[in-house]
């Protein structure tokens, strides 16, 4: 078979969630790091410490359902699913710039001394060899589980979670083809599961216990499991989906997803978990409710989430130098240190997308069947 692209599909609105994910990561990491700079009054706010893992499990809810539909629709116009060319497709987006942030944030940043963060304990000083293997070991979560918050590079978690999750995403879609959707309640039950036993007095003996706790935490494969299911509701045109695709439900969901955030509503046990949902519902909805095909699809902010990969991995690099200039200039002004950090980034990860990650996305065309992204 040609390795060419054969088919095309294309799901509105969703480049638009890409850069919302990533915006709520840069505001997380925005107003945790100015208390380090002394920059305002010292205080992180509850909304801006839980909207950055909820940037990224909307970014897990995302790509659970958009890969595991390309997947899906795979098999169902070649007869399977061709795994090899699943990995080379998520090699070649994710790891050239993954790689490229390992060089600066573990070999140039370091050497450059107003990039260090003041007041703030750096674990490369101690354990620079470990976290360097584990980060080139593709298990950047275990490290952050371990050491805690590595500079330049702690969002590189989320890349480890997604990458370990899908080497065997392909395998299970492939083996379980009757009860898929069992397969991801399974999945997200299983998490929840582990998650409570490694928070009982039980496992308290587990060598590592801690450890083991902090990595499954952050290792949200639930959430990708959430967005696989509404993927498979979707592709097997499963009779709620009348009821999901419902337009006041829509409205009606989406008020109470952006209440709960805003009022930093927390759900004991299943908080996350219970965010995942909600996003899976606004995903399905604004990817092929044809009622809201226009929502998000702007032009700008179609192009900001094309880029948004590159604004989620290198917004650091703009961050510290705009948080040293406010410090240099005594400003606390919020509107100068978050538009000096978004322009920033944009520019970078534009530049970067053009000049360095399209070079590969290139490639990647090759061992495409199904071809997704911008019309």
């Amino acid at each position: 078979m040609s390795t060419n692209t054969n088919l095309k599909l294309y799901f509105p609105n969703l480049n638009g969630l890409r850069f919302i994910g990533a915006f709520f990561v840069i505001i997380n990491h925005t107003e945790q790091l100015k208390k380090f700079y002394q920059i305002g009054d010292g205080i992180v706010s509850n909304f801006a410490k839980n909207i950055g893992k909820l940037g990224v499990m909307l970014f897990f809810v995302l790509s659970g359902f958009l890969i595991t539909y390309l997947l899906l629709a795979e098999e169902k116009s070649f007869g399977k699913i061709h795994t090899k060319k699943f990995y080379l497709r998520r090699f070649l987006r994710i790891v050239p710039l993954y790689v490229l942030l390992l060089f600066l944030a573990f070999f140039i940043i370091p050497n450059i001394s107003f990039l260090e963060i003041p007041r703030m304990r750096n674990p490369l000083h101690e354990n620079f060899t470990s976290i360097v293997l584990l980060h080139l070991f593709f298990i950047p979560n275990l490290a952050t589980a371990i050491f805690g918050f590595i500079p330049y590079i702690a969002q590189a978690w989320s890349i480890g979670t997604e990458e370990q999750s899908y080497l065997i995403w392909p395998l299970l879609l492939r083996k379980i083809k009757k009860n898929r959707l069992s397969l991801m309640i399974g999945i997200v039950l299983f998490h929840f599961s582990v998650r409570l036993f490694l928070s009982d007095q039980f496992a308290l003996q587990i060598p590592y216990r801690e450890i083991l706790q902090k990595f499954w935490i952050h290792f949200n494969i639930d959430a990708i499991a959430i967005g696989s299911f509404f993927a498979i509701l979707f592709i097997n045109k499963n009779t709620i989906l009348k009821h999901l695709l419902n337009i006041n439900f829509f409205y009606t969901v989406s008020f109470i997803t952006i209440l709960c955030i805003s009022l930093v509503i927390k759900v004991p046990y299943i908080h996350y978990q219970f965010y995942a949902i909600l996003f899976g519902i606004i995903i399905l909805n604004l990817a092929v409710n044809n009622k809201l095909k226009n929502v998000l699809e702007w032009k700008a902010l179609n192009y900001l989430g094309k880029i948004s990969y590159g604004i989620y991995m290198y917004h650091f690099i703009v961050l510290i130098p705009v948080l040293v200039l406010a410090t240099k200039l005594k400003t606390d002004n919020t509107i100068f240190i978050y538009s000096l950090t978004l322009i920033g980034t944009i520019i970078i990860s534009s530049i970067s997308y053009h000049y360095f990650e399209n070079f590969f996305l290139k490639k990647k065309r090759k061992y495409t069947l199904i071809k997704s992204g911008s019309v």
